[in-house]
């Protein structure tokens, strides 16, 4: 037995409502279970329920068991004290408020069918043995009711990535373009070299970088330097000896400092990938795009975001890819599947921060754009696709993405509106 369980089977009435009788054989009748909290405090506010001949109204807290009203310190808490019912799987103990009156208590071991048990338990038995717990089930769910989860759990993912945007935002103090540029920086690096691009955008001062972008080579200078890409001594290539002075020189004016900057990786990254490429075509963004935060931010045409983004690498690496090694001719511009990561992953989550920060509504603007995008390419979007979940788009496989990491794989089946619809249906 968990404690969430019980929380679904109150929710969703899963019990022999007709019998209900407290610890002190005063019968219960339920008229409105309230609203589920998910954060803290009782677990669920303005409750209605009939107990003997009166009529109450506020809160009810759940646990496996009476006791844990006083492991968990209740009884000093103040914010338990319009409880008007514990709800309990077994009643080991009586429970008291802080002014000592005495809560009513429903122990609902006798109260629950043995099917609903036995469902539940086969779902969780699934875990660790097959991809999700109902892939058996998950084709059967009503496709309205799925539609409208992967739409919820697209938006918690947002939700999810709003958070980095605003801790940059408080760590620049409110400078936007500055956030902009550091998420693009990070998912320039991609899954492997996110984290090394992060650290060289927090230790390049911003308006180094706005005084540098006039200047592509100075600013490449400045990213390959402090990303310890220019200290080798062997390569013979002029642009990498100009880049080489030229960082020094800008290292001196500005003081910069590399020491807190992981060096990128090149293992295990396709060539088009290696941070040389990635740090160059970012170099050439914002040498093209002076106001590159105001002009996307204002910007709800795919194509339009397209064409800002249709840069390429500078031209030494049109025949290279690492310095100093010759390679076949190939001019290095963003792909239309690189520039769809980056709106999925940057430009989306700072639209809806931006316009969540101005206390603005833009998610049917965003559904619209990311509706347009198609579906990513990865193992857990294919494996949802085996299981005959429909996946039309980038919005559908950022939900799924969300409901694999943060339910399936954490057995959160009661959270999740498959798990609740298969278990409301069996039960």
């Amino acid at each position: 037995m968990r404690e969430d369980l019980l929380h679904f089977i109150w929710k969703y009435k899963k019990l022999q409502l007709a019998d209900l009788i407290t610890s002190d054989n005063e019968t219960v009748t339920i008229i409105d279970v309230g609203l589920h909290n998910h954060q803290s405090g009782p677990d669920f506010f303005n409750s209605k329920i009939k107990i003997g001949n009166q009529l109450w109204a506020g809160n009810v807290e759940m646990h496996l068991k009476s006791s844990d009203w006083y492991v968990h310190n209740h009884q000093q808490d103040s914010n338990y004290n319009n409880v008007i019912l514990h709800v309990v799987w077994q009643d080991d103990s009586e429970i008291f408020r802080s002014d000592g009156t005495k809560i009513p208590t429903v122990a609902l071991k006798n109260y629950i069918s043995q099917d609903l048990l036995n469902n539940y338990q086969n779902l969780l038995n699934q875990s660790g043995k097959s991809f999700i717990n109902c892939e058996n089930e998950i084709a059967s769910v009503d496709d309205f009711l799925l539609n409208n989860w992967k739409e919820r759990l697209f938006f918690e993912r947002l939700e999810a990535k709003s958070d980095l945007v605003y801790v940059l935002l408080k760590e620049s103090n409110n400078d936007w373009e500055q956030v902009l540029f550091k998420m693009l920086l990070k998912n320039f690096g991609l899954k492997i070299n996110g984290q090394a691009f992060m650290s060289l955008a927090n230790a390049l001062d911003f308006s180094i970088l706005k005084k540098l972008r006039n200047d592509t080579f100075a600013l490449e200078s400045v990213f390959f330097g402090m990303s310890s890409l220019l200290e080798k001594n062997t390569i013979v290539d002029d642009y990498y000896i100009q880049l080489k002075k030229e960082y020094q020189f800008q290292k001196k004016k500005f003081e910069l400092q590399e020491a807190a900057v992981q060096k990128p990786e090149f293992f295990k990254l396709r060539p088009s990938n290696f941070p040389t490429i990635r740090l160059s075509q970012l170099a050439s963004l914002y040498s093209k795009h002076q106001n590159l935060f105001s002009v996307l931010i204002n910007c709800n045409d795919l194509s339009e975001m397209y064409r800002l983004f249709n840069i390429k690498a500078s031209e030494y690496w049109t025949n290279h890819y690492t310095f100093g090694k010759l390679s076949k001719k190939n001019p290095k511009r963003l792909t239309k599947k690189f520039i769809d990561l980056l709106i999925v992953n940057t430009i989306l989550p700072i639209k809806f921060s931006h316009a969540k920060y101005l206390g603005k509504v833009v998610d049917e603007e965003i559904q619209q754009l990311i509706s347009h995008l198609k579906s990513e390419e990865n193992t857990i979007v294919s494996n949802y696709k085996m299981l005959k979940v429909n996946i039309k788009n980038a919005g559908d496989s950022q939900a799924i993405i969300q409901l694999y990491n943060e339910y399936c794989s954490k057995n959160r089946c009661l959270q999740c509106a498959v798990g609740a619809e298969l278990l409301k249906g069996n039960s």
